[in-house]
């Protein structure tokens, strides 16, 4: 079974615990809109992931039930055993994640925040379409389906606590398990740390096989993408290589090119790409990270729809067995639209307005039409009416803005 759902509200009082960190150590290891922009594709990772996970896992069940050499169940030691085989399949599966254009694509949103804290590790991908070939190994080595939800849920959920700056070097475990430390050096843009660590729990993968590289006390770690994202939509997170290797393949001349473009080594890019659409490369000793303001009243604004998302997406996951698919699939359009929405409301975009709208109206649809407890349906109502409240201060301040950068191209 998958143990995920239910690590959820420790992940929360773990971050709760790091922001008590952040205030008694004065660090700066938080921004708002980066954390709500980290844990808002990790709430549209959850959606997606169930619709995606589907046709896998029936071909996975398949070649289990008429290939499987042996029978790995969910017994302690064989669970032992499949546990460390499945992060052995990671290891590759992350690895060819860094080294090949496609399988990038899908992962570089896990790498796009520009800070790094437990929200960074919550910030996973919606996008990973063939990740699963890698673990069909172990269908034919005999892993019990339910075993590989067992321990594919307990690699992530290991996974969470390294994605942190509180906490040093752990001695003689930096040889075996992936720490904070060497998580850190994976995570970080700069030349020595590019493409190494890819282990998920043992990092003893990267030490076999020549991908491990110390975190350095004299280079502190730059988090980020060397095209960094700029944006704090999640779709643009989770698209943004696509439609870069979609445009190089459709403008490249050569046909081996276009192929190339998507299964080459990551980064690379036909002759005539790089002479006629070049792009900017980054210079990291002049790096700022991407930074837009925001007031009091905006952060809690934005907190407040993340919060509700959240709660709508906790709802959907423990109670999906009840729902029809067309109540599945709305509701997962639902949170993909809320997610965009508070990613534009951050950036300022007069977009957000417009899809704020539209996501409390088809909540006040919701409500007014299903039959769906009364707890609930206060709930909702608090929410839309303390959104409500803070539309008009919130529409002020906007034009306010709008005003401010008219006449600053004005003067220009």
């Amino acid at each position: 079974m998958s143990y995920i759902i239910y690590a959820i509200p420790f992940f929360f009082l773990l971050i709760a615990m790091e922001l008590v960190a952040e205030y008694v150590r004065k660090t700066d290891y938080y921004r708002t809109n980066d954390a709500i922009s980290s844990l808002t594709a990790g709430v549209l990772s959850r959606m997606v992931g169930i619709l995606k996970a589907l046709v896998p896992f029936a071909l996975y069940i398949t070649l289990y039930n008429n290939y499987g050499l042996f029978s790995f169940v969910e017994n302690i030691w064989l669970g032992l055993v499949a546990f460390i085989l499945y992060d052995f399949c990671y290891y590759w599966n992350h690895r060819l994640g860094h080294e090949m254009s496609i399988l990038w694509a899908a992962h570089v949103v896990h790498h796009s925040s520009e800070e790094y804290n437990l929200t960074t590790a919550l910030r996973q991908t919606s996008g990973s379409f063939i990740s699963w070939i890698f673990y069909l190994p172990l269908a034919i080595l005999g892993v019990d389906p339910l075993l590989l939800l067992t321990v594919g849920s307990l690699n992530l959920i290991y996974q969470f606590w390294v994605h942190t700056q509180h906490i040093g070097k752990l001695g003689w475990l930096e040889w075996i398990l992936v720490t904070p430390s060497n998580h850190r050096a994976h995570h970080a843009q700069n030349q020595i740390y590019i493409d190494r660590n890819y282990g998920g729990v043992f990092i003893i993968w990267d030490r076999l096989f020549g991908s491990f590289q110390e975190e350095l006390d004299n280079e502190r770690p730059i988090f980020g993408i060397r095209k960094a994202l700029h944006s704090w939509n999640p779709i643009v997170a989770n698209t943004h290589v696509y439609q870069q290797l979609i445009k190089d393949s459709w403008r490249t001349q050569r046909w081996a090119d276009k192929c190339k473009v998507w299964f080459g080594r990551t980064g690379w890019r036909p002759a005539d790409m790089e002479r006629d659409y070049p792009l900017k490369r980054v210079d990291l000793s002049r790096f700022e990270k991407f930074e837009i303001p925001l007031t009091t009243l905006r952060k809690l604004y934005s907190l407040l729809q993340h919060t509700l998302t959240t709660l709508v997406g906790l709802l959907f996951l423990l109670n999906i067995t009840n729902l029809a698919l067309n109540q599945q699939l709305f509701i997962i359009a639902w949170v993909i639209g809320a997610s965009i929405s508070v990613g534009e409301i951050l950036a300022l975009k007069v977009l957000g307005w417009w899809l704020e709208i539209a996501k409390y109206l088809l909540l006040a649809t919701v409500v007014i039409t299903q039959p769906i407890p009364v707890w609930l349906t206060m709930t909702l109502t608090i929410f839309t009416i303390l959104s409500a409240i803070m539309w008009p201060s919130l529409k002020k301040e906007h034009n306010q803005l709008s005003n401010e950068k008219a006449n600053l191209v004005t003067t220009n």
